[in-house]
Parts: structure tokens; sequence; C-alpha cells
């Protein structure tokens, strides 16, 4: 990591309640290095590094890493005994993460995680032993590379507009792009746009980064939408004309959005949209830059996205075919443009909904350090069954590539910003794949050099219909040599897939079994918790567990013990040429051997040959359990006289000894693309409502969801979460534009006993015949009952050196929740109370720090003195202990001033416990 990073979060997102007036008690988290309470309601002991404030009745979580937490693009996320808690709000010290429980139970705070795309924060991993990893070998080369330059010179320049106002963020978000253009080609061009991901967004030197917005004095804007210059330079070449945008005033701002920031990047992308689609019409309106390049065809753009942008990109895709809530949206004008594939760079998939109807490309860094679960894959495997299945959906694997490398701004000693390698490798426990010196690692330029490649690919397939670059896309098993030495794989669905056994189908199973995806049940789960890495396959979303995400899972001691698989209506092959399995085995692992054989409706069989399969390579730390694309000829099927009209089960029998593997599905194949084919889909958009609690009486609310489209219905999958357990029931439910298909009722009891707000989230998943955008929301309920009044009184304000300073806070009445009041240090007046005034034990239990070197308390970081006033209670004590030394000094003093829970820096006019400690000598 960068050594002194300091990650600045934007001070609202310090603490967990706003609007406080000075003088008034909050329920709020603990601020950093604070030692609260250590163990939950029932007594049980917390883990290290966690505090639980609050009280029973409402009760706030925090965690405090030993380590920087950079600020990146996946989500920290607390979980207890395998289920998500929420997502903690960061504090400034890049440090502290604190989540409001929304009265969910204490006491049931058992095994608990700190997560962030698949990887555990809370504890480091030991270096275990694993099996050699080695690199697979080359794959042939394919008949087109699309990584060789083309025939045009380039042209770069830049464009910046006024910046625009977007839902849900305070300050302006910037309108400003990088242009790549090829020089002298006619006619209109196809557009790539660019959209990077979540980074730092200001910095200074070659040390500090912050996630302001606006960057503050004396600090400059992150120059992230510049790191895709050798992408963008490859496609110019080749006659696109490409737009990398910039987006730090989302990342800046999107730690509240529900959503991550989605549909906020959505906004801006279909902004520039609109720019470009207006320049193409009147050039003369256009920037120098872009008024330079040859005209743009918004009839055939390419959305390219890196991590929250992959995301970004895939909901602008989805609002260019079905317009969002206008009260969510940016963007209130007319497409014009059609966005004809997406390539997602190591994305992030908050919402799990991906585009049905637009190709997609999500290239899968083996070595992510930060979203480092995979996630993306769900952009495969989420859009099976969901519409028609003519678009290609593809998964491109790049073994030993890190997240932030495909951008060169964010890479050491290419960034004008402060960068660093996301894969953060134990120097005591080198990983063994990826590790900067293992074998099976890549280099920046070799990384970068095999993202464009790629992208370019996509481009091809999608833009222009070049259907001879499809095999480095689709599994068919062929490299493009301007990646070398890349190891590169690719698998599909979708496309010329047909007749598909899928686990989630509705088939059954001897000989193997079928496990679900998600699950904290062992015996159900498809790779247990003690599994030494992780699948993207299996990516966790918000529930414990998932209704309809499946895997078939084979385990076998010996060998020719047969697994079936047999779907429950017969499925149809006629037209394919062969069949096609996605299967993976535990990283690492070699030589497994597989027959393949399929029987029709009549019962007759034909064996089609066998498969042979070798693990990724992988370690403990990284997401290899990935399937990769086999294939074996229908020919024996056809000789055999099989009815592929009418197939029924597929049989999988192990011809090695032993050993493990899972299928995803299997589907008959035929080469080619077919043209996408885009269903007019319902759409469906769940909102979130604040209400007040009201003084008496019961209230029924309802959730907000709509439901919009052209005709139609479809299905979701629902899950509504309970408050108190954050346990989800789930239910399927078929919608129809404008009906109120979704129906979630929410009764609230008023009271005038000041609490607590409590979310109850709804959260939704597409099934099939329907897309998602805004997938969670629900009903908050705002306690609108006063906040009693805090005052402070000394008790020992003045004190002999070796005795406690003690204030007692008192409220002006009686609640029912327990409260809690927190003060940071500030100077006082010289001479001040010192490192050494105070115990040693106390100042590293309240902040890490040690005493030497000797300096004022008001010069320690992230010293918080912290109460919490009982349900019940008016008054509560807070103490500072001090020790006795033999120098002879004057009487020092120590001042701590009140939090603003607004901007989480002491607040102007509030509370101070000050104090003089009287020499003893």
């Amino acid at each position: 990591m960068v050594r002194a990073r300091r990650i600045w979060v934007t001070a609202t997102a310090l603490l967990a309640v706003a609007g406080a007036s000075p003088g008034v008690a909050v329920a709020h988290s603990q601020p950093p290095g604070v030692a609260g309470g250590s163990t939950t309601q029932d007594g049980s002991p917390l883990p290290p590094g966690w505090r639980l404030t609050g009280g029973e009745s409402a009760p706030q979580l925090v965690w405090r890493s030993d380590r920087p937490v950079p600020m990146g693009d996946a989500r920290v996320e607390f979980r207890s005994a395998g289920r998500l808690l929420g997502v903690p709000r960061p504090g400034a010290d890049g440090h502290t993460f604190r989540l409001p429980l929304d009265g969910r139970h204490a006491t049931e705070l058992h095994g608990l995680q700190v997560w962030s795309g698949g990887q555990r924060l809370d504890r480091r991993e030991p270096g275990g032993a694993v099996s050699a990893a080695r690199l697979p070998a080359p794959l042939p080369a394919n008949g087109v590379d699309p990584g060789k330059p083309g025939t045009y010179r380039t042209k770069s320049g830049e464009y910046g507009l006024t910046s625009v106002r977007l839902p849900g963020l305070a300050a302006p978000v910037e309108m400003r792009a990088v242009v790549v253009a090829p020089v002298g080609a006619s006619g209109k061009r196809p557009l790539a746009l660019f959209l990077h991901g979540r980074h730092a967004t200001c910095y200074k030197g070659r040390e500090d980064v912050t996630g302001d917005w606006p960057c503050k004095s004396g600090t400059k804007p992150v120059p992230s939408h510049r790191g895709y210059l050798r992408d963008q330079k490859l496609l110019a070449s080749q006659g696109y004309v490409t737009v990398s945008i910039s987006a730090n005033g989302i990342n800046g701002q999107d730690f509240a959005a529900e959503d991550g920031g989605a549909q906020a990047r959505s906004s801006l992308v279909r902004l520039h949209l609109a720019r470009w689609a207006g320049w193409a019409e009147h050039p003369e309106t256009a920037p120098k830059v872009v008024r330079e390049a040859p005209r743009a065809d918004l009839s055939r753009v390419l959305l390219v996205g890196h991590s929250r942008g992959g995301e970004g990109v895939n909901r602008a895709a989805l609002d260019s075919l079905a317009p969002p809530p206008a009260d969510q949206d940016g963007y209130h004008g007319p497409v014009r443009w059609h966005i004809r594939g997406t390539v997602l760079i190591g994305p992030t998939v908050f919402g799990q909904n991906p585009v049905p109807d637009v190709p997609s490309v999500s290239i899968l860094p083996g070595c992510d350090g930060d979203v480092s679960d995979l996630q993306g894959q769900v952009y495969v495997d989420g859009t099976r069954a969901v519409s028609n299945g003519t678009a290609l959906h593809s998964a491109v694997y790049v073994i030993g590539a890190n997240h932030n490398f495909f951008n060169s701004e964010w890479t050491p000693g290419q960034a004008a910003a402060p960068a660093e390698d996301d894969f953060s490798d134990d120097p005591q426990h080198h990983d063994p794949v990826c590790a900067e010196r293992a074998t099976t690692r890549l280099t920046a330029n070799q990384q970068h050099r095999a993202g464009s490649t790629y992208i370019a690919a996509a481009a091809r397939l999608f833009l222009t219909g070049d259907d001879r670059v499809r095999p480095l896309l689709d599994g068919s098993g062929r490299r493009a040599p301007s990646a070398d030495p890349a190891r590169v794989l690719s698998h599909a669905v979708g496309a010329r897939r047909d007749g598909g056994f899928l686990p989630d189908g509705g088939v059954s199973v001897t000989g193997g079994k079928l496990c679900a995806a998600v699950d904290p049940s062992p015996a159900k789960a498809c790779l247990g918790e003690g599994t030494k890495g992780s699948s993207p396959h299996f990516a966790y979303w918000e529930t414990d567990r998932e209704a309809g995400r499946q895997a078939i899972a084979l385990r076998w001691t010996r060998a020719g013990t047969p697994a079936r698989v047999t779907a429950r209506t017969p499925v149809s092959l006629s037209g394919s040429t062969a069949l096609r399995l996605r299967l993976f085995v535990p990283p690492n692992s070699r030589g497994t051997q597989l027959d393949v054989a399929l029987t029709d409706a009549s019962g007759k069989k034909a064996k089609l040959g066998r498969v042979k399969l070798d693990g990724l390579p992988g370690s403990e730390r990284t997401a290899s359990y990935w399937a990769q694309e086999l294939r074996v000829p229908l020919t024996a099927a056809t000789g055999a006289g099989l009815d592929l009209g009418s197939v029924k089960s597929l049989e999988l029998t192990p011809r090695s000894a032993s050993g493990r593997a899972w299928l995803m599905d299997a589907w008959g194949w035929r080469p080619g693309t077919p043209a996408v084919r885009t269903d007019a889909l319902p759409r469906v958009d769940v909102g979130r409502t604040t209400v007040d609690e009201g003084d008496s009486g019961v209230r029924t609310y309802r959730v907000p969801v709509r439901v919009t489209g052209r005709g139609g219905s479809g299905q979701v999958r629902l899950y509504v979460t309970d408050p108190a357990t954050g346990k989800a029931k789930d239910r399927l439910v078929t919608v129809r534009p404008g009906a109120q298909d979704v129906d979630v009722p929410v009764e609230v009891k008023g009271n005038k006993r000041y609490g607590t707000d409590v979310s109850y989230d709804v959260l939704v998943k597409a099934v099939h015949g329907a897309v998602v955008g805004s997938y969670r929301g629900g009903i908050t309920v705002h306690d609108d009952d006063p906040a009693p009044t805090m005052t402070v009184t000394p008790v020992a304000g003045k004190v002999t050196e070796g005795q406690s300073l003690k204030w007692r806070v008192s409220l002006s009445e009686a609640v029912d929740v327990d409260m809690s009041a927190a003060f940071e240090v500030v100077p006082a007046t010289a001479p001040e109370l010192s490192t050494k005034d105070v115990p040693a034990a106390w100042l590293r239990d309240m902040t890490g720090e040690k005493p030497d070197p000797v300096r004022p308390l008001s010069k320690v970081y992230g010293l918080y003195l912290w109460t919490d006033i009982p349900a019940g209670r008016t008054s509560a004590d807070i103490t500072l202990p001090t020790v006795k030394d033999r120098v002879r000094e004057s009487t020092e003093s120590v001042r701590f001033r009140q939090i603003d829970p607004r901007t989480g820096e002491p607040q102007t006019g509030g509370l101070e416990l000050s104090g003089s400690v009287l020499n003893a000598s």
C-alpha cells in the first residue's frame, strides 16, 4: 500500500446520524480508536477489533482495521453467521467502519466477519500449503488478431463541459473526457465510450489521496479517465472514435447510494452520449477535439466499463432500452444511440441483474485484489433463461492479472497520482499465484496489452460483425498472439447455444447432487467454508441463501461411477454440431477425465467422447474455481441414430481414479454469431420511502415498486428482509407493466418515545421475461420524536496527577434507547497534558499510539472520549486517567469538544470537556 496513505471520505459519511444541533444527544456509532463494549448483550465476547455501542434498543456496530483499507470498487460488508448485516459507512481515517443495526438484536451478533469483494478483511489468511501453480499450455493462435494496430494515425485531445447535477448527489459532477480518434478515416465511425471505476478522487504529491469531491484547495483530481489511452489508441488506429469520461464527482459521493452509484454512472454515460448525438447532427457545436475527429456513428456504440464503471455501463445499456424512473435519473432526453455491446473489466454487480439482450464481454482478472470474488461472472451466468438468448455473453479469465493495471493511472510508475498493486501480497507468505515475482503473474504492461486486445476483439465482433474474432471470446479455445504471454481463457452463454441442461431449470441428478451457490448449510452449499479459494460462479449477493442459483457437484473415489442429469422435459439439440459443457475442477488439479454420453426420450444412448480438464492456477486468495468450456462433437450421436430433437439425459462418467468437478450447464452449440433480438421486457424498479413513525396508532405503508414497459409479463424473485433478524424470505412474482403485482405492506406503530430509524428492505432479481433496474429499496421508518438535550458537568475537573479527570454527561429526560456522546481532543491552554501524563496502556487501547515521542494529547490522531447513557437513565460519567511522575511541572490542561454528526469534526459551539492536572511533587 502507499505509505502514509490517507483515505479521506466525505464528511457526511462519517457518522450514522446527521442533523442534530449542539447540545442534543444522538445515538451513533463509535469513533476510531475508542474502546466501547466488547461483548454482545448476552455476554458473548466480540472478536478483536469489534465494538458494540448504543445498547439493545439502538445497537451500533464498529470495526477498526489494523491497516488502511484503500478506497476501491468493492463494498465493505459486515456479516454475522454468514448473513449480510449491512454495508457500513467508512471513517475518515481509512481504518474505521460503522453500521447502525436498525433494531436488529445485538444478542445475535455471532461469527462476525468483514468482507470486501469476496475477501476477508478482518483476518489475514494464513499461508497454507497449496499444489504447485502451473500455467496452462498456450492455446492455438486465432486466424485474426484484433490486438494488431490498424492503419490510421491517431489524434488525442480533451473536452470539458459545464458540470451536471445528478439525483442523490449533493455536488455537481464533471463533464470531462479525453478523445482519441483516427486521422483520415472517411464516413461515420463507430464510437467506443470508456468509464473508469471507483478510485481515489484527489491527490497531493506522491503520498496523499482522498475521496473528496470537489477536490480541496492544494489537491488535484486523479485523472483516472486518462488511464485507457493505450486501449483508445489501438481502437482509433483501427478506425473507431473513442472517448473516456471522468467520474470523480460520482466516486466522491456514491458512498450513500443504495445501488453503489450505478444509476448515477448510467446518467453520466447517457449525458455524454446525448452530447455526441447532438454533435454528430451539428458538428459546428462540438468542442474542437470532436470537430477534428470523424463523425461518430451513434447507431454503433460500444461501452467499456472498469469495476463500478462496468456496472455503470451495464445500467446505461438497460436504461437505453427501458427508461428508468424519471426521479431517479439524471438524463431525460431521447435515446439517439444504439448500444451494440459492453466490455466489463473486473466489474462489480451489486444488483446481480445483467442486461440479457445486449452482448457483453466480462474480463475477469485472476489476481484481482479489489473485486476479489470476480462477481462479474454474474453478467454471464445471470442472463441464462432471462430473455431470448440471442445475445452472446462472454467471460474472459486472464490468469495473473490484477484489478488496477488495466488503467495506467492506477499503475505505479505510470500514474500521475499515487498508485498501488491492489493484490497486496503478504511478505511473510508470498502468494504462489499472484505475488509480484510469481511465474503466473503478469507485469503491468503485459496485463494492459492483453486488456487492449480483448477490448478490440469485442469491438470488432459487436460493432463490425466480424465473426472471425468470436473464437477468442466464446470458449472455442483460441488465443490472440498480441496478448502473449498472457494466458487467457473464455467461455460464453447465449448466441448459438440451444437445448440447455441447466441446474436451475428443473433437472434431477443421480450419482451427483444439485448444490446451492449461496447457502449457509455446508450440506447444501457447492463450496464449503473450508474451501481454499472461491468460485466466481458462487459470488455472494445480499442474502445468506438464494433460490434458483445452483450447480451440479460431482465427487468420486473410483473411476466408472456415472452421474446422470435428467431434464424434466426433453431438450432439443437439433441443428447443433457439438455439446458444450461449462465445467470446473479444483485449482491446480490435473488429469480429470470424463466420458460424456446422451440418452434420448426413447432410451437410446450414445457416447459422445471424452473430455480432459486441468484446474486453473489458484491459491486460497484467488477465485479460481472457474468453469472452462469443453465441447464434444455430436457426430457419434447422429451416427447412433439418437433423436437429437428429444434428448432426455446427460451422463458424465469419471475415468480418473478420484476427484471432484462442478457442472454449471450444458448446451447444444454451433458456430456463428446470430443477430441480436431485443425483446420488450417489463422493467422493475424498487424505490425507497421514508415515513414518520407518528405518535400513536398503526399505519400501513407499501414499498414503492414500479413496473414499466410496453406489454408482456415476466417473473422476478422478491426478497423481503426482516429488520429484527436480518433474514430474508423470498417468493416468485409475475409482473406486468402498470400492474401492482409486487405488494409489500409494512405496518408502522407510532409512539412518543425517542428511538432510531428502522429499515424494511426489499430486493429483486430478474428470473424470466423481465429486467430489473433499481434492485433495492423499502420503507425507512423515521423516529420523529425529539432527542433529549445533553449537558456536561465537571465532577472532577481539577485533579492531582495520578487521579482521574471526570465529567458527567446528563440528559434532560430519560428515553427508551441507549444514548451516546463522543468528544474529540482539541488544543487546550498551554502547557497541555501529554502522552506521558496518561497510562501507556490506556493510550494504546484508545488510539493504537505509543507515548514516545512525547507530545501533547491534542497532537494524537483519533483520540476520543465516549460514553453510553443506558436506556431509562439520565446520566453517565466520562473519565480520563492520569499518571503520577517525578517531574516538577506546571499545571497542565486538556480539552475535548463534542463531535458534530454532520461533519465528523469538533462542533463549533458544542459541548466541551475541559480539565486541569496539578503537579503532585
